[in-house]
């Protein structure tokens, strides 16, 4: 069985699904059997065949040369651009634990490490029934049911300092592991370094890489040993 590690964003658009394939391309251009997971992916488009296609699984793949069925790597793909609750509940299909798990497995038999992005940032529903219903999922379900770590990609820019302080509170109160930050939409200036420094000492843990614009590899500031050592 393989070894996992959840991709979590500050929140939506930050450039999650972008990080996600280089961290992934790093992978396996360093010679790991790594692929790519994500549970339940809404905002799909269809095909000249009214097939759906997973548009952030796609820009992984390509991203990260990876030739591989989408489906395989998607259980839950839903058309309407929203979080995945109200997208299953205007087409149905709700996620479901269980069956996420059973795709997973399936992935770990074939790759030896997952790299498995989220959806939206920590506190986004993927099922909801109504108040107090068991059969409601959040996104922290998903990650401590498939017992993986976390690494937060945030954006580099003004506020990221209080939205990740916010997300990294939010996971301690939680019990979920957060390893590591990656900022995106680096740019060397002195606003977005004392960004980095502050969030290294409000939060205790290192921000492992930069991402510039338009950046097509992923160059770390820790050794490869480390970045493996987050899977399990």
């Amino acid at each position: 069985m393989s070894k996992g590690l959840f991709i979590l964003g500050t929140g939506t658009d930050i450039g999650k699904t972008y990080v996600t394939g280089l961290l992934l391309k790093y992978l396996r251009d360093h010679d790991f059997n790594a692929t790519y997971f994500k549970a339940a992916l809404s905002g799909a488009i269809r095909d000249e065949n009214d097939n759906l296609i997973p548009g952030d699984a796609v820009e992984v793949l390509t991203i990260a040369n990876l030739d591989e069925d989408t489906d395989f790597l998607v259980p839950y793909i839903y058309e309407t651009a929203v979080s995945p609750h109200l997208a299953s509940q205007i087409e149905g299909n709700p996620v479901n634990l269980k069956r996420v798990k059973e795709a997973y497995d399936n992935v770990s038999e074939r790759y030896d490490y997952i790299v498995m992005e989220g959806s939206g940032g920590i506190v986004c529903p993927i099922r909801y029934e109504g108040k107090g219903n068991e059969n409601n999922i959040m996104l922290e379900d998903i990650v401590k049911y498939l017992n993986l770590d976390v690494i937060l990609i945030a954006d580099a820019g003004l506020g990221t300092i209080n939205s990740i302080v916010t997300t990294v509170e939010y996971l301690k109160n939680r019990n979920i592991h957060l390893c590591a930050i990656i900022m995106n939409n680096y740019k060397d200036e002195l606003m977005e370094n004392d960004n980095i420094k502050m969030v290294e000492g409000l939060c205790d843990v290192p921000v492992i890489a930069k991402v510039y614009q338009n950046d097509t590899n992923l160059r770390l500031d820790i050794d490869t040993e480390i970045l493996i050592s987050y899977f399990k």
